[in-house]
Order: structure tokens, then sequence, then C-alpha cells
């Protein structure tokens, strides 16, 4: 019988060109049989022919395109309806007879074959367009293991059949512009590896594109756990052509998937002696990197691959290879990654600091004392100074990382490195000695921002670019998420870059970055001077460049929340500007708009927002108020913006920025007057603790998971559903405490806001606590943690 006909092939029949018969992963395990000589697990497949068979002969086809017409693969809620009721479907029909003899039968070969009777089985789903260089639909659909017996053979292929309508799989596709009903899908069906250690190996670097090396990573237990990212891995580097082992980083492991004796999976504790071993030997580890070797000289592309111990018999298998679908394309275009340049010298430690934003940097350092000096400071160099405020943040743009005496997480250049993407360390007088007076003046550094260490003298020059980061990050799959994940955002002009990121939309514009790095002047000096069109028209300009770039997704702005003493650093702000003993708990926010010392400055405020949306037609754009400390505040606020032309509506959305407890304390009567609320965490951590989060002294203290903070968290989201407003919350917390994030949403948190280097975190981060959340609702585990949560 021809390949195109057969429902059903062996490992040894299939070659990598039979992708369109039996998917990426059958076709890849028939090559590896057939003509690379590495262990494989021995199987067979189902075809293409038997999957279409399958839904021919039951109707399935018209049945799932009448479900999936109209599906709005971006609507979440109805992606995982639609999806869900498709899987129904094909699990709802019964298998042709004639199909279920032949795997019956299959299987029992495949036992004689071995000498098992009823032996153990891996049952993978591969589909006609996975695998390919320029669409890796790796890991879309689902893999079954230690499956026993005829019956559950055929019970788990339709399992695999169903699994091509997951919600991840059919998201992809329509991203990635396949049609759904074109797609088919192979079951393979291949001898269990019992692995007592599993994981993944590349033929090459996939961050950078180096080549050189082979990386491994490895677990104990079953590979899952490395490719979910339950446990850190121990990480292998092997020298290609020699294999030597060049490095290893072996990690502390606690849990491990194992196999149990009746063939189910199950999560045990790692025994005490084991968790800091070395998952692989050395000849482990060379024997692995020889089969990459081989697999990718075959292929003549760069590989990645799935490998497995068995417990039994201590052997390496190889479980699946497909081709690297980033850097096999890109090399080829591109040439190979240049070799780094590095200056080798003593590591001599100057001083220490809080790694704020991380990587590692050298360069020329150019210490700052006095504002006035900023103009001075050229691109390229390393910034030190005792803090940083808006009216820095073009020198910040123009600099190669930045060191601070003072701050934390949460202070203005920690927040700001982040969205710039630039090594950052705060806090060096709190870990010992300050910055400003340690370091000299013009002498050559090395900063690890990633530890908070700064080195004297040039150890490794800053490695050459990345677009490559870019690149890998557009090949990534993101699985959508019940809880948006937003972005942070101030500089207009990174709209562009960060555009591409899997964000929701952004959930905190802050309009500051306009004022410092357009305008420069104060508003109400521009009134004076006869020039208020300046600042409606270059906020207007500013805000377009961000929801253009956005659109269709949301952008809400957050209107002016400078301190008194920042607009004073605006020129001609000394005139209109007191001086308070305390700006941070002073005129700023919401209490300004309505006084009428200020409200002609709030006025252009609400015309740039209204030229946005109205000459620009970019209805994307939503606001938000921040630091409004009563209920009066608000109303009167909405009023103006009202007036002129901010009416909320079915297409624009008010937010308050939950920032003060008397926010949450009467936010049934807040309600009246907004859409929504995105929590300020820092600054609601520091008036519920009464903790000044920029005081070194009390520092300690400010911790945004104290319960009286995620009391108050939890409130406000209750109190806030009850009238049918959504909550966000626009802080770092929910990407730097996975136990936080995992706090907000099981509270029922709508969105999270986080800087542009933590989204990708974040969304896998929600995902992944979502899909634990809806296990534990199914089997009735955590629902006491659900409902009691520290109450």
């Amino acid at each position: 019988m021809e390949k195109e006909k057969a429902f059903l092939l062996w490992f040894d029949q299939l070659e990598r060109k039979d992708v369109a018969i039996a998917g990426g992963k059958s076709s890849s395990l028939g090559e590896l049989t057939s003509h690379v000589d590495v262990p494989v697990p021995y199987g067979f497949a189902t075809t293409a022919c038997a999957y279409r068979y399958f839904f021919e002969k039951t109707g399935l086809y018209e049945k799932i395109k009448a479900l999936i017409a109209g599906l709005d693969v971006d609507n979440s809620a109805q992606l995982r309806e639609v999806c869900a009721k498709v899987r129904q479907a094909i699990m709802d029909e019964e298998m042709p007879q004639d199909l279920q003899d032949m795997i019956a039968q299959a299987y029992k070969e495949l036992g004689e074959k071995v000498g098992q009777a009823d032996p153990f089985v891996a049952v993978r789903s591969s589909a006609t367009a996975e695998d390919l260089p320029d669409a890796s639909f790796a890991g879309q659909q689902d893999t079954y293991l230690n499956v026993k017996g005829a019956e559950t053979i055929v019970a788990k292929v339709k399992e695999c059949y169903a699994s091509c309508f997951t919600d991840r799989a059919v998201y992809y596709r329509e991203k990635q512009g396949f049609d759904h009903l074109d797609v088919a899908l192979s079951a393979a069906v291949q001898m269990m590896v019992f692995s007592k250690a599993a994981g993944v190996m590349f033929t090459v670097n996939v961050a950078t594109g180096d080549d050189k090396n082979i990386l491994i990573e490895g677990a104990w237990g079953l590979g899952e756990y490395v490719v979910q990212g339950t446990v850190t891995p121990d990480n292998y580097t092997v020298n290609k052509a020699t294999c030597e082992i060049v490095e290893k980083n072996v990690n502390a492991q606690d849990i491990k998937l194992i196999r149990k004796a009746d063939g189910d999976c199950e999560e045990v504790v790692v025994p005490l002696d084991e968790q800091n071993e070395q998952k692989l030997t050395d000849e482990q580890i060379k024997q692995l990197a020889e089969c990459a070797k081989k697999i990718e000289a075959h292929y003549g592309c760069y590989m990645d691959m799935e490998w497995g111990v068995d417990e039994r018999d201590n052997k390496v298998y190889i479980l699946q290879a497909r081709p690297e679908t980033v850097w096999s394309r890109r090399n080829k275009e591109n040439g190979a990654p240049k070799e780094e340049k590095k200056v080798t010298t003593d590591r001599k430690v100057i001083v220490k600091g809080l790694p704020a934003s991380p990587g590692n940097v050298a360069g020329r350092v150019h210490v700052i004392l006095d504002p006035s000096h900023i103009d001075e400071f050229k691109e390229g160099e390393i910034l030190v100074t005792e803090m940083t405020a808006p009216d820095w943040v073009p020198a910040m743009k123009k600099a190669k990382a930045i060191v601070t005496d003072s701050g934390g997480m949460t202070c203005h250049a920690s927040i700001v490195s982040r969205e710039l993407g630039i090594p950052c360390i705060v806090g060096t007088k709190s870990r010992g000695e300050a910055a400003t007076t340690t370091i000299p003046d013009g002498i050559d550094v090395t900063i690890d921002a990633t530890h908070g260490v700064v080195y004297e003298g040039i150890i490794e020059e800053p490695k050459a670019e990345q677009p490559a980061q870019q690149v890998v990050a557009a090949a990534e799959y993101f699985p959508p998420t019940g809880t948006k994940i937003y972005m942070n955002l101030g500089d207009p002009e990174l709209a562009e870059k960060y555009a591409t990121l899997p964000c929701d939309g952004i959930g905190l514009m802050r309009e500051e970055f306009i004022w410092t790095t357009y305008i420069h002047e104060h508003p109400l000096y521009l009134i004076k001077i006869g020039q208020p069109e300046k600042v409606v028209d270059q906020l207007a300009e500013g805000i377009r460049q961000v929801c253009q770039a956005m659109a269709p997704r949301p952008v809400t702005m957050r209107f002016s929340d400078f301190k008194s003493s920042e607009y004073r650093d605006l020129k001609g702000g000394d005139e209109f500007e007191p001086n308070e003993p305390s700006a941070l708990l002073g005129w700023r926010g919401a209490s300004r708009y309505y006084d009428p010392k200020y409200i002609e400055a709030f006025k252009l405020e609400c015309m740039a927002v209204r030229k946005v949306r109205e000459e620009f037609g970019l209805k994307n754009l939503n606001v938000m108020i921040p630091f409004c400390r009563n209920v009066e505040e608000c109303e009167k606020v909405t009023k103006i913006m009202a007036d002129y032309g901010l009416s909320r509506g079915k297409d624009f959305k008010v937010w308050l920025m939950a920032e003060i407890p008397s926010n949450i304390i009467l936010a049934d009567q807040f309600n009246k007057f907004v859409d929504g609320y995105s929590i300020g965490s820092n600054d609601l951590t520091m008036l519920v603790l009464g903790c000044d989060r920029d005081n070194d002294t009390v520092s300690h203290i400010y911790d945004e998971r104290n319960l009286a903070v995620r009391r108050a968290i939890r409130h406000l989201i209750e109190v806030a559903h009850k009238d049918g407003k959504t909550v966000s919350i626009c802080g770092q917390a929910p990407s730097v405490y996975p136990e936080f994030c995992e706090f907000l949403i099981k509270s029922g948190i709508d969105s999270m806001s986080v800087n542009p280097d933590t989204v990708k975190f974040t969304k896998k981060l929600a995902a992944q606590i979502e899909q634990r959340i809806m296990m534990d609702a199914l089997t009735g585990k955590g629902r006491q943690e659900v409902e009691d949560l520290n109450w």
C-alpha cells in the first residue's frame, strides 16, 4: 500500500519528508530510526489519512466548521468555550472499527518485537503543520505517558485527535494563518522510557545564536517538568567539536515527576541526598552530545531534541528531534554570530547594591551629583548618582547602565531602567558604601546588575547585540490567559520597540515622561507666555505614538502625577510651585486638577486626550486619575473631563488609581464615577504600612505581600466586582513574587500591568497559575486555600 493511503506506519517506514503523512514528530522519529545511528525507542504512527478517515466517516468536518464559524481567538472566554465543544464533539464519536482493529494489532506486534505483553507506551500527538522550520507548533497538542492495553491505546489516539483543538493549538494556528480543517494529526505510539532523568538539548544557543557548543538541560524524573518549567534543570555546555564538557551548572531539585508501577504519573519529593546531585554522569553528557552531533549532521540544521535515561538499564535514549526554528533561518540569512571579544582582568569589587534591572555591561563612569550637570552626560557612559528623578530621563536614555546610592526595586531609577532595558544597581549605600563617593569619575568599570556588583576595570565587554532576543520572542508561544497582562510604559519612543511583546495593551502610560522628554516647561508658564498650544500639541503627539503602536489594544494614560518638587524643576516652575515639606503626600494628582491655581493646565491635558481620540481617530485611548483622596475630588475631576468632551462611555473608560486607603474603604462610592481601578501597589503599600519606600532605614518593612495590603486588595476586588467594575494592578510585585501573582489571580483580579522586561514571564506565570487553579477546582484540591487566604 502506498504511504499516502496507509492508516498506520512503523517508524522504520517513515522519513522526515513524510511530514504531510505523519506530522513532524512521527516523521522525525522515523528518520532517526531509519537513518541515524542514535538510540530511539521503537514504535508506530497512525497517519494523517487515518485522521481524515475518522473525521469523514463521522461527519466531524461539518460539525467543527459550524462550531468555529465566527470564532474570535482573542476573546479568551469564547475561545475556551468553542474549543471545549469541538473536543467534546470529537470524543463523542466512535472510531471506525477497522481503524481500531489496526491500532490494536500494531500494539500487539510492538509488544512481540520487544518481548513484552501489553508494554507501556507513550502516545504523542504529531500535527502535519508541526515542527516545520517556519511554523513551530511544538507542544501545541498533547502527549500521554505510561499508556497500556489495546483499548486504552485506541482511546488515547482519539484524545490526541481532540487535542488538535486545544485552546492554545487553535489560537496558534489562527495567528500563523493555518486553516484548522487543513491540519491533520498523527499519533506516534512509542515504547515508554522510564526516565530517572530527562530533559532537552540544542545544537545552538537559542538566546545568542552561538553554534560552537551543545546545550543540555536535565532534571530528575520525567521530562515534562523540564518542558513545563516546573523545576530548574541542570545546564551542561559541551564543545561541539571535541565533545568536551565546557561548563556545568548543577541546580537543586526538590520535586520530580515519576511513573508509578500501575503506569500513572505522580509528583514526589526528591530524596535529600539527591537534591543537589548532578543529574547526568559526565559520560552520559558526552553520549548525548555525540547523539546531537550526529542528528545535526544528518539533518543539516540546528536541532532541538528531547532525551531520557531509562532507570532500568541506565541507557540514554533520544525521544524526539525537530529543527530549531529561529536560528536555523536567521544564521543562514545573516551569517554565523561573531566571536565575542573579552577582556580579562582581576575581579576587584568596588561597590555592591540591589540588582534592580539585570544585565552585564562595561564602560566609563560619569558621576553626577547636581542635576544642573545632566547636559554634560554623554551617550554610552555609565551614570552614577545619588538618585534619579523625572527630569533625569534624557540622560538615562543615553546611559549604558545606572548605579545609585539610594533606592529600592520601586524607585525611579529602577522602574525607568527596566523600561529602558538597561542594567541598573540601586541602594549601594545600604549595602556598604555610596557609589558616588566610592567610584571615581571617569574610570572604566564592569557592571554586573544581575548580581548587584560593580567591578573595577573592563572584565567583559558588552555582548554584541541582541536583536536575537526579539527574534526568539517572536517565535515563542504565549497561551491566552483569563487575566489580562498589560504593560507599563512612559517613553513614547519605546512604544514601537515593545509593541511586539505579548501584552494585552498598556495598563499604565506615564504622562510625566512626555513633559520631561519633549516639553520641559511648566504648563502654567506656557499659558503665561501665550503658548498653551505647545502643551496640547506635544502631549497629543507623544500619546499618539503609543496608541498607534499598540492599536487596536487599549492604552490607559495616567494624567500628570508630578510632585510639586518635580514640577518646580520644569522651566518656569519656581513661580507656580509651593515648597512642601513632604511633596510625596502634598499637592499632586487629582487635588491639582480642580484647584483654581492649576485647573487651566489640567484642561490642556484633557484637550490633548480629546485631540488624540477625535482628530487622530485613536479610540483605544483611555485615562486614569491618580492620587484621588476622596469621592468629592473624583466627582469634581470627572465633571471637568466631561465638560471637555471626555465623558465615560462604551469606548472611553475612566480608571482610578487605587493607591490610598480611602480608595479601598470607599470603593462602593468611588464606583459611581469610574469604570475600574488600577492598584498602585507602591504607594498603597507605603500608605497602608506607613512606610516611606525610599527610606533605607525602614525599607525592610515595605512589602506588598503584607497581610494588611493583601486584605485591602481583596476588599477592593470584591466591592468593585459587585458593581461590575474591573480591577488591575500596575506594579512589579506580581512579576517579582510568584506567590503574590497567585494571590491576585485567586482573588479574581482582572488584569496586571508590568514593566516590559517582565511581560513574557508574567504572561506564562499567569497561564500556569490559571491552569493549576482550574485543575484544583476540578479535583477539589486547594479549595480551602482559595476560600481562606489568611482572612
